[in-house]
């Protein structure tokens, strides 16, 4: 199993405050004769709709000296996860947390735009001092 992103424990504790349940605390994925680990697995019942919302999250720090290779691999990722969570738990949606300032450099005004504008990620946005979800983009 692979080590925890440093910023694990936070968006845990983010969701938790959220009113997510933690149902994977390192979700194991499966294809094939390969395993691969979400960090987290979670899940939401909402009342008024009578629905379970089913998610997983990978946190990443970007905290490499090139932002440009960070966002390159945290996007390749992204895609493989979510490709064999499609086959294997379509009820569940995948989510890259990262970082508000993160969010701020990379996302809003940079090279991350693109990514948001052709809706090829889904992100949560968390503030790591409060430990609060700050936003999701679907």
């Amino acid at each position: 199993m692979p080590a925890k992103d440093i910023y694990h424990d936070c968006v845990k504790n983010a969701l938790l405050k959220d009113d997510w349940i933690i149902t994977h605390d390192s979700f194991t994925l499966k294809w094939g004769k390969r395993e691969m680990y979400i960090d987290l697995g979670a899940e939401k019942l909402f009342a008024a709709e009578k629905v379970d919302q089913k998610i997983a999250v990978e946190v990443k720090s970007f905290i490499g000296p090139s932002p440009v290779k960070d966002i390159r691999d945290a996007l390749g990722q992204f895609i493989w996860y979510n490709d064999i969570l499609a086959r294997t738990e379509p009820e569940r949606v995948l989510y890259l947390a990262i970082r508000q300032a993160i969010f701020y450099n990379l996302f809003e005004n940079d090279i991350g735009q693109i990514l948001l504008e052709n809706q090829r990620i889904r992100l949560i946005i968390f503030d790591p001092k409060t430990q609060c979800i700050i936003k999701w983009i679907p």
